[in-house]
């Protein structure tokens, strides 16, 4: 069974968490069972959630719930955007073909508005 938590001491991820200069950074992990399936790094600024990395050993259902978690978590906080900072560039792959983001931005926004567009299209079926 899938589960995505939260890790509050985040080994494995201290190069990305070095690189951006004492913000306080999040990491949530994927786990099938005690198996760790893949990860997402990421922290919040004022108007934006900034993603740094993540990984999702090319599962893109993988992929959606990690960006989702964050998303939803983001709503929580009041934060309408998300913001790709990938070093990695064959991640916005899976982001595009999500309809996280388009063309060349590497910008979520209105994810209030998004998250909320999935629920309602749950509601037509």
């Amino acid at each position: 069974m899938l589960e995505i938590r939260e890790n509050f001491s985040p080994v494995g991820s201290e190069e990305i968490i070095s690189s951006v200069g004492g913000k306080a950074v999040h990491v949530t992990e994927a786990f099938d069972g005690s198996e760790k399936t893949g990860y997402i790094v990421y922290f919040y600024e004022k108007d934006k959630t900034v993603v740094l990395a993540y990984c999702d050993g090319g599962d893109m259902m993988l992929c959606d719930g990690l960006v989702r978690s964050v998303m939803f978590k983001s709503c929580m906080k009041g934060i309408d955007s998300v913001v790709f900072e990938l070093k990695d560039e064959s991640g916005y792959g899976n982001l595009r073909r999500l309809k996280f983001i388009s063309g060349d931005s590497n910008v979520s926004e209105n994810i209030d508005r998004f998250m909320n567009g999935c629920q309602n299209c749950k509601n037509k079926n």
